[in-house]
């Protein structure tokens, strides 16, 4: 079984190549649930930082996926900012995508991987993407998108993120796009396979 991080248009691409031998499992779906709280509250918490996952069970889900049994992992709603009360099947394969950017900073995550990609891209970028998705997807305005990159966003990455670039085994400039990357990751998967 293979783990691999990357971000979605590399982990999409890997995954055409293999079809019905891949699971992909996204960090993002094991936010904390906060349903409990208002909604105006939840709006207010910092999702960029490693405390706003329930990566313990990220790590056991993993676990019951390498011994080959079925989990259901949660849902969470981005325009709700809470998990979503029924949860998704995922059935065990042969090569496990983990996608995510704070999944290199818990050590225990990190040693459960066989492979670990870094998609480096440049800061303009990665804020415009931002930008464009909370806006058009999640119900972002400008106002508060920005100011969210600024006091949140762009200080967790620089804190969390950019460090735990470190302990990947491959760094991959510009993601998806980069089709000599993507063919060497391909080729190593195949490999472990």
């Amino acid at each position: 079984m293979v783990l691999v991080h990357g971000k979605t248009t590399l982990a999409e691409n890997i995954k055409k190549e293999f079809d019905n031998n891949i699971t992909m499992i996204s960090h993002d779906s094991y936010y904390n649930d906060h349903s409990n709280l208002p909604f105006e509250e939840r709006v207010k918490l910092n999702y960029d930082h490693p405390n706003s996952f329930e990566t313990n069970l990220l790590i056991k889900h993993l676990e019951e996926l390498k011994k080959g049994h079925t989990i259901y992992r949660p849902k969470y709603s981005f325009l709700e900012r809470k998990r979503e009360s029924e949860t998704v099947e995922v059935i065990p394969k042969k090569v496990i995508i983990l996608e995510g950017i704070l999944i290199f900073e818990n050590k225990e995550l990190r040693d459960m991987m066989d492979i670990k990609i870094f998609v480096d891209t440049d800061a303009d970028i990665r804020f415009i993407r931002r930008l464009l998705r909370d806006v058009e997807k999640r119900g972002g305005t400008l106002n508060t998108v920005v100011s969210e990159y600024c006091t949140i966003v762009k200080p967790m990455h620089e804190q969390f993120v950019e460090p735990s670039k470190k302990f990947a085994d491959i760094i991959v400039p510009e993601g998806g796009q980069n089709e000599v990357a993507l063919n060497m990751i391909i080729e190593k998967i195949r490999s472990i396979m």
